[in-house]
């Protein structure tokens, strides 16, 4: 890229039609096995928080199709994530199997066994920042939609969210805000830290 950086970008259903065209297309040669795509494949499993995780993890780098439809920046390939999550039932009849299939752009041309790592990292930053933003502050819920107003929150969210977890209290971050709200003592000492 322009920049020297690599991205790898998961698709939601806010990307138009950029999305729907990969998820055919992975329906499609998935009903084929990947033969007609020089496609990688790669498997993990792994048990946290009691349950069981399977990730199935495939990588294309055939998307000359996909560059003259979207015309992407340095489009390189296509991650597909299918995941099975399998959370033992101590107090229900059965079992519980959650299955998600993702789809990722990558301007990498990395097989999906260092691919899937990567996407794991995306996970992680989701998780630990986006997740507690959610949660904490109801970003999604955030109505802001003119001039700098949402860049501006934004900023002073993080900003309030980083004061929060600096905090030496092992009370939940949302607790944390709320006593900070309360407490204008607790709250010059989270700012004079």
């Amino acid at each position: 890229m322009h920049k020297k950086a690599d991205y790898i970008l998961a698709l939601k259903g806010n990307q138009g039609s950029l999305r729907d065209d990969i998820e055919l297309f992975a329906n499609e040669q998935k009903a084929n096995d990947f033969k007609d795509t020089t496609s990688t494949h790669h498997q993990t499993a792994d048990g946290d928080h009691g349950r069981i995780e399977t990730r199935n993890i495939t990588v294309t780098h055939d998307v000359d199709w996909l560059q003259e439809r979207h015309n992407w920046p340095c489009l390189a390939g296509v991650a597909m994530v299918e995941s099975t999550r399998l959370i033992p039932a101590p107090t229900r009849d059965a079992d519980k199997i959650e299955h998600e299939i993702r789809f990722y752009i990558t301007s990498l041309l990395l097989a999906a066994n260092l691919i899937g790592p990567l996407v794991r990292d995306h996970w992680a930053v989701e998780n630990s920042l986006h997740w507690v933003l959610d949660m904490v502050f109801r970003d999604d819920e955030c109505r802001l939609r003119t001039n700098h107003a949402p860049a501006n929150v934004t900023t002073l969210k993080h900003m309030a969210l980083n004061l929060t977890r600096r905090s030496k209290s092992k009370d939940a971050i949302r607790l944390r805000r709320k006593v900070a709200a309360w407490d204008d003592e607790y709250l010059v000492s989270l700012i004079a830290v």
